[in-house]
C-alpha cells in the first residue's frame, strides 16, 4: 500500500513542477513598464538656435569733409548727444577762402574779356571761333567759382540727424584728407537694430519678418520680441557667416554696442521623411543608424530601425521608420523588449 502512495507522489511532483513553469511566462507577459514618450509631430522639426549679437543704431553715418585741409574745430566728444543741424567740426578756411577769392577774381576778368570780344564780334573784327572761346572761358570760370563755394560751404560738418557721436577720428590742428571720416554719428531718429552672425546652413532657413526673443542683460532679463528686417545677401569673407538684422522696439536703455542673445526657431525641414526626435529615444546605435521603440495603440511596443542624419543639441534628425503621430519611448526603454506592455506616464510633445 505504501509503495502505491509513493508512486503517486512521484507522479504529482513533476506535474506540479510543469504547472509552475507554465505560470512564469504568463506573469512576465503581464508586466507593465512605466515609460515616458515623445509624439512625433511636424513642429518637432523646428529647431531653436541661439546667437550672440550686438545692438547698433540702424544708421551709423561716417561724416567727412569733401576737401582736404587743416581741422580748426571739433566740438563734441565720443558719446555726446547732438541735435539735428548742430555744427560738429570745421576746417581752417584760410586756404578755402583764398581759393574762393582767386576764383572770383578770375571770373570777373574773364567776363570783362568776354564783353570786349562780343562787341568786336558784333562789328566783325574777330572770328566766330574767338567769340566761342571767350564764351567757354566764362563758363569755366563760373564753374570754378561754384567749386570754390562748395568747398567753402562744406568746410563745416553739421549733424544730419539728432543722435550720438559714436566715433571721433580727428583732433583740432590735424590735417585731414578729403573723404576721410572725421566723426561717426548714430542717428537716433532711425532707432536701433540687433545684428547677429548666422552660419550659412541656418541663415538659408530664415526669412524677413520672422520673430526672435532677444535678451540684453544690460537692458533687463525680460526678452524683447523683434522681427528680422534684413539678411545680408553675401557672407562675411573672414567668418563665412551672414549678418541677420532685427529691428528693435524703442527702449530708453538701449545703447549702441550692448551685447545680447537672440533665440530663433528655425522652420521645419522640407527634406522628405526626416523627423527630429530626442536623443534619449535612440538605442542600439551603429554607424549611421539606430533603433527606437514605438508604442502601438494596444500599449505594446515594437522596434523600428531609423537612419541617423544629423545630431543637434539634445535631438537627433532621423529618417525612415517613423511618421507624424508615432509615440516613441524616451525613458524606461532599457527594460523593454519587442512586445512589452507599457504605461505612459508623461506624454511629451
Amino acid at each position: 500500500m505504501s509503495s502505491k502512495i509513493f508512486a503517486g507522489l512521484l507522479l504529482v511532483i513533476p506535474l506540479a513542477s510543469c504547472g509552475d513553469n507554465g505560470a512564469n511566462p504568463k506573469i512576465a507577459a503581464q508586466t507593465i513598464h512605466p515609460v515616458q514618450v515623445f509624439t512625433v509631430e511636424k513642429q518637432s522639426l523646428e529647431r531653436e538656435i541661439n546667437a550672440v549679437g550686438t545692438v547698433r543704431y540702424r544708421r551709423e553715418t561716417p561724416l567727412g569733409f569733401t576737401t582736404s585741409g587743416k581741422v580748426a574745430l571739433v566740438r563734441f566728444e565720443e558719446g555726446d548727444f547732438v541735435k539735428r543741424g548742430a555744427l560738429l567740426a570745421a576746417l581752417d578756411t584760410t586756404n578755402v577762402g583764398a581759393d574762393m577769392s582767386v576764383a572770383t577774381a578770375e571770373r570777373d576778368r574773364v567776363r570783362a574779356e568776354f564783353e570786349r570780344v562780343r562787341s568786336l564780334y558784333a562789328d566783325g573784327w574777330v572770328t566766330k571761333a574767338r567769340f566761342e572761346a571767350a564764351d567757354a572761358a566764362v563758363k569755366g570760370a563760373d564753374a570754378r567759382v561754384q567749386q570754390a563755394g562748395f568747398a567753402r560751404n562744406t568746410a563745416q560738418l553739421y549733424a544730419p540727424s539728432s543722435g550720438v557721436v559714436l566715433m571721433r577720428n580727428v583732433q583740432a590742428g590735424q590735417v585731414i584728407a578729403a573723404g576721410m571720416p572725421a566723426l561717426t554719428l548714430g542717428e537716433a531718429d532711425q532707432g536701433f537694430v540687433f545684428r547677429v552672425p548666422i552660419v550659412d546652413r541656418d541663415a538659408s532657413k530664415l526669412r524677413i519678418g520672422m520673430a526672435a526673443n532677444i535678451v540684453i542683460e544690460s537692458v533687463g532679463k525680460v526678452p524683447i520680441t523683434a522681427m528680422i528686417s534684413e539678411i545680408d545677401g553675401r557672407a562675411n569673407a573672414a567668418t563665412g557667416t551672414f549678418t541677420v538684422q532685427f529691428r528693435l522696439p524703442s527702449q530708453p536703455a538701449l545703447r549702441s554696442g550692448q551685447i545680447g542673445t537672440a533665440a530663433m526657431k528655425l522652420p521645419a525641414s522640407d527634406s522628405g521623411d526626416q523627423v527630429q526626435i530626442p536623443a534619449s529615444a535612440l538605442f542600439g546605435v551603429r554607424t549611421g543608424e539606430g533603433l527606437v521603440y514605438v508604442v502601438r495603440a494596444d500599449n505594446r511596443v515594437e522596434t523600428r530601425n531609423v537612419a541617423v542624419e544629423r545630431v543637434t543639441d539634445g535631438f537627433v534628425l532621423v529618417s525612415g521608420g517613423l511618421k507624424f503621430g508615432d509615440r516613441i519611448v524616451t525613458s524606461g526603454l532599457e527594460k523593454l523588449r519587442t512586445g512589452s506592455t507599457v504605461r505612459v506616464l508623461i506624454g511629451k510633445r
